[in-house]
């Protein structure tokens, strides 16, 4: 498993090598997430795609490239995973994709309502961030 989920000890997600390997090819990765996300085998490549992309967002991938996937992205806005909820959130946050805004506060009534259960950190954090980085 190249995902270990948050737990008692830690608040986020780590990853193993070979997801950092495929960061370091950078905008290459881009068509493969577009694929990975179209019909994804499980959960785990929903977020190690959208790990991927958020890193290369912090790596200075120019977010245009992240917002041509805004197809692929949504089919995830009604997710009720917090850690997919949270690297869209942060993905969102940091490109401000315009249509994904009514998904975030969708997304925030969502997790405040039913708050996720026997999870070891809190996506009502990073959405209402993003949330707030679009209003501002």
């Amino acid at each position: 498993m190249s995902v270990s989920y948050p737990n008692q000890y830690r608040n986020y997600c780590t990853f193993d090598k070979s997801v950092y390997e495929r960061i370091q090819q950078g905008e290459k990765q881009i068509s493969v997430i577009k694929k990975d996300l179209s019909n994804p085998k499980n959960e785990e490549q929903v977020i190690e795609d959208l790990f991927i992309l958020n890193s290369l967002l912090d790596n200075g991938l120019d977010k245009n490239k992240i917002t041509e996937l805004y197809p692929e992205l949504s089919k995830y806005n009604d997710t009720k995973s917090p850690n997919i909820q949270t690297f869209l959130a942060g993905i969102y946050r940091k490109t401000k994709i315009p249509d994904a805004f009514g998904p975030l506060v969708k997304m925030l009534i969502q997790t405040s309502m039913n708050p996720p259960k026997d999870t070891n950190f809190d996506p009502t954090e990073e959405i209402g961030g993003a949330i707030l980085d679009y209003l501002a």
